[in-house]
């Protein structure tokens, strides 16, 4: 059973969760490209003023049944906008992170969005791929949660929404 989610900006007592979640070894190692050190709390705090403080950055809180259980995000990379999401690994597989992703989605005027996975995240894939996301590429880089270079796959949500107006 899926439990509704809401979104909501992200407010200072939404951080202590935010940092117990990327504690989990096996949720860092499946999104593989974290932090360098989960467990550095000041490292956690400075970088969530710094993206808090950012007007281009989208940071969504996620809640449901009344408890945070991660969030979501919308950044700019070089000219693209690209979407990240973290879901407390004892809320896998209960569709928090799909409905989250397709709720900012919804949030966002622009088009395309992107998004990247490592290669092996069959989960994170098939959450992309539910809100609309088509693999485009493919690219490698080095996974700070897993500690050697990962293979990704390139996605994006393109704009096939007719043309305001158009018959």
């Amino acid at each position: 059973m899926t439990v509704p989610v809401q979104l909501r900006p992200v407010r200072d007592d939404d951080l202590p969760y935010f940092f117990a979640h990327q504690q989990d070894p096996e949720a860092n190692w499946m999104a593989a490209f974290g932090p360098a050190d989960p467990a550095d709390r000041a490292a956690f705090d400075a970088h969530w003023r710094r993206i808090r403080a950012d007007p281009r950055i989208v940071n969504r809180t996620v809640v449901a049944d009344g408890e945070v259980v991660g969030y979501v995000s919308a950044f700019p990379v070089d000219e693209q906008t690209e979407v990240s999401y973290w879901i407390d690994p004892r809320r896998w597989g209960r569709g928090h992170a799909t409905a989250a992703l397709a709720a900012l989605l919804r949030e966002l005027p622009q088009r395309p969005v992107h998004a990247r996975a490592a290669k092996d995240n069959r989960a994170s894939l098939a959450v992309l791929r539910k809100c609309g996301f088509v693999v485009v590429g493919e690219d490698s880089g080095y996974a700070h949660g897993r500690g050697v270079e990962v293979q990704e796959w390139v996605l994006e949500l393109p704009d096939d929404r007719p043309e305001l107006g158009a018959h």
